[in-house]
């Protein structure tokens, strides 16, 4: 378990970095300034170069230092955005959800009539398929419609919990574009102050400045779109995932004898449900005048 884990958290911070990576130099450019042809330098007829082409590049540091302090949240939103994707892409595989090893010894067991046995193993060996096939051999004694309640109940909570952690790349990508712009109407905000403090001397130095402050929208785009792509995708992962649990429940479930089950207790959840209070005494005295007496 505990290498499982590293080996996951491992991936995530690799593919983190490959994002990262990927996606920073989309916003970094270069500003390059227009080459000064050749002139001649001297009456001998020497030819100097009086200016040649120069150009000033924008590292990935600076880029991010342009977009302000929103930057920092839009970083923390990119790695979520990772970390929820490859957690949600590993939850969604076939074989984990359905183990080939847990369905042949399901399967061997429901043919030997073993339903104890499997529901201990079901229980002992946690997945997707198990949690429902487990649900469905402790309400057999129940009858059929009980059966089928308890097995599509069991899936709606698997639903829910893959869900709940998917849900987090849509608010992810709802959210980035919205702090981008936070920080470009800062930015602005503050490049208008100086033009109004300074007047228009130098309409370039505005244009830099605006194109500064739009570098926080631009990352808050780049990190909302891939966050909606995943939630879409994994939204239909999961779908047909759970599509594949259900078809190989009701599998197993098909032609069951559920009559034969009345009046036993499978499985180790407790059972609540008793006869009310003032109709014990009574089914007792009922029970003792029937007994023939000595």
């Amino acid at each position: 378990m505990i290498a499982k884990t590293l080996r996951k958290i491992t991936l995530c911070f690799a593919l983190a970095g490959v994002a990262t990576v990927a996606a920073l130099p989309v916003l970094s450019f270069a500003q390059e300034a227009p080459a000064a042809g050749e002139t001649a330098a001297g009456a001998d007829g020497d030819a100097a170069k009086k200016s040649g082409p120069k150009t000033e590049e924008t590292t990935l540091l600076d880029k991010y230092k342009m977009g302000g302090w929103v930057m920092h949240f839009l970083l923390l939103a990119s790695f979520l955005t990772v970390w929820f994707g490859i957690d949600g892409f590993l939850k969604t595989t076939k074989k984990r959800a359905i183990p080939p090893a847990q369905v042949a010894q399901i399967r061997e067991l429901f043919k030997q009539g073993d339903y104890v046995g499997a529901y201990n193993y079901a229980k002992l060996n946690p997945s997707p398929l198990s949690d429902v096939v487990r649900a469905g051999i402790s309400f057999l004694p129940d009858g059929k419609n009980m059966t089928e309640e308890a097995m599509f109940n069991e899936i709606n909570r698997l639903q829910g919990a893959l869900m709940g952690r998917v849900s987090y790349l849509s608010v992810v990508g709802g959210c980035s574009p919205m702090i981008g712009l936070v920080g470009t109407v800062l930015g602005m905000m503050s490049a208008f102050g100086t033009l109004g403090e300074s007047g228009v001397g130098d309409p370039s130095k505005l244009s830099a400045a605006i194109g500064h402050v739009l570098v926080a929208t631009a990352s808050g785009l780049f990190v909302a779109i891939p966050a909606f792509i995943l939630y879409y995708v994994l939204r239909n992962r999961i779908s047909v995932i759970l599509h594949h649990v259900q078809t190989e429940a009701a599998a197993l479930f098909r032609k069951m004898q559920y009559e034969a089950f009345e009046g036993y207790q499978l499985g180790d959840e407790e059972i609540y449900a008793a006869l009310p209070n003032w109709v014990a005494p009574q089914e007792t005295a009922a029970i003792e005048s029937e007994q023939p007496s000595a």
